[in-house]
């Protein structure tokens, strides 16, 4: 998996100096110092751009907490792996029945009528699945997950920036996104080959996920492409970059500060240094459609989990998530300021975290309540429900019910692999008509 960060590439033999500008930018945040031109809104002036002169130096040691080297949380035990090897069961053949049955008709067949409500059917029917793994997480497993920071407004469209800690990172903005009711509505960007992932591979595709092949002049049509179709107010979008571009290890903070210190730049000890080609590109492109930009920063206590570690719910003990909402008008619109308005962003969350590991929370803690216990649990039964019957039905003596099967699963898998979204005809058909109509009028009266 990969995100918005790792498509940014440039071409060394065609750098001119603002791709080298740029490419420091990309690489570029800052540490516990301020840095020279900064305005107080945290953005630098771009005519002191090409004069930085941070402070350098590989001094500073990663600020790993001493408890990620401890043992587990709870016990793996028996009856753990057990519970954990069933919610996968669970999510797996539930996931496979709601694309059978619920894909095809939300995604191909009101697609062609409208592109606005086929994205709100399949956003409500999926948000429901997907509602499954906070509930296995916060219910299930126990995990308690704290918000802090600022409470944002419920259904707002927004770019969301996140620190990419471990590979689950994105799991938990799920639980954000349920109690702001736009769990349907999120949209990541992954590398192309996860359309080949078995049953996912068809969800994220269903899903409009942004795929890539981590080369900017492959990737930034495709991208233009996609985004282009997500500017519409009307339709709920929560777009999730981690600009970091992959997750956080000992290793890759290692290269990092190294990279700092061979440019000049500041250490960073918590987060590797942002890249900022692809937030740019967002931002521009969406700018007039958002409500806000979220600047999220996650933190988990006791030890950092693993996908393994949260199906089997030893870990983590708590995860700790700080929204910081950003008014666009907030954020510059030239690419160099808009630049460095991340890079400002990253030293801040490198502070942030610091002062976590220190305290043990981040400030104003509680900020949002805890899941419904009813309204998770129906869910869980109308899902499981749903997929029995629809389980009992493929394996029915109905021929039509065993076609249908058949024809959706070969229909998801050339999509998936294709990359293919049906347009809307009928209304196109609809405009084509009128305009027809008024040049025969129009001709008729001349």
């Amino acid at each position: 998996m990969i995100y918005m960060g790792d498509i940014v590439k440039m071409n060394g033999n065609e750098s001119t100096n603002h791709e080298q500008l740029d490419r420091k930018f990309n690489s570029t945040s800052m540490s516990n110092h301020i840095v020279p031109g900064a305005t107080t809104n945290g953005t630098l002036k771009s005519h002191e751009l090409k004069d930085l002169n941070l402070i350098g130096g590989f001094t500073e040691k990663i600020n790993l907490p001493e408890n990620q080297k401890v043992q587990r949380h709870r016990p793996l035990t028996f009856w753990r792996v057990l519970r954990g090897i069933l919610c996968l069961m669970v999510l797996l053949s539930t996931a496979l029945m709601a694309l059978i049955f619920f894909g095809p008709p939300s995604f191909l067949i009101l697609r062609l009528f409208s592109i606005h409500y086929s994205r709100r059917v399949t956003s409500f029917l999926f948000g429901h699945w997907l509602a499954m793994w906070p509930l296995w997480f916060e219910k299930i497993n126990g995990t308690k997950v704290i918000f802090a920071g600022e409470r944002v407004p419920a259904r707002e469209r927004v770019l969301l920036l996140a620190n990419h800690r471990t590979e689950v990172d994105w799991m938990y903005i799920w639980d954000l996104a349920m109690r702001k009711d736009r769990l349907g509505y999120i949209k990541y960007v992954l590398k192309s080959s996860v359309r080949n992932a078995p049953i996912f591979g068809w969800g994220f595709h269903i899903l409009e996920f942004i795929l890539v092949e981590r080369k900017w002049e492959v990737d930034e049509p495709v991208i233009e492409s996609m985004l282009s179709t997500f500017k519409d107010p009307q339709d709920p979008l929560w777009l999730i970059l981690f600009p970091e571009g992959t997750d956080f290890t000992e290793q890759k903070c290692l290269r990092s500060q190294r990279f700092a210190e061979e440019n000049h730049l500041p250490i960073l000890k918590n987060v590797l240094q942002p890249k900022t080609k692809g937030f740019y590109s967002c931002l521009t492109l969406l700018r007039d459609s958002l409500d806000a930009v979220y600047d999220v920063t996650i933190a988990y206590k006791h030890r950092f989990p693993l996908f393994m570690d949260n199906a089997y719910g030893t870990d983590p003990a708590e995860v700790h998530i700080h929204v910081r909402r950003v008014p666009l008008h907030e954020i510059p619109t030239s690419e160099n300021e808009a630049a460095a308005w991340l890079v400002e962003a990253f030293r801040l969350k490198d502070a942030l975290l610091s002062n976590f590991y220190k305290e043990g929370s981040f400030p104003n803690s509680g900020t949002e309540e805890e899941l419904p216990n009813f309204k998770c649990f129906l869910n869980l039964l109308v899902i499981i429900g749903l997929s029995g019957l629809f389980l009992f039905l493929t394996f029915s003596s109905f021929m039509w019910i065993k076609v249908y099967v058949a024809s959706s699963c070969v229909y998801l898998a050339a999509a998936t692999y294709f990359n293919s979204r049906p347009k809307p005809i009928f209304g196109s058909l609809k405009r084509r008509i009128r305009g027809n109509t008024y040049k025969s009028s129009h001709q008729g009266g001349n």
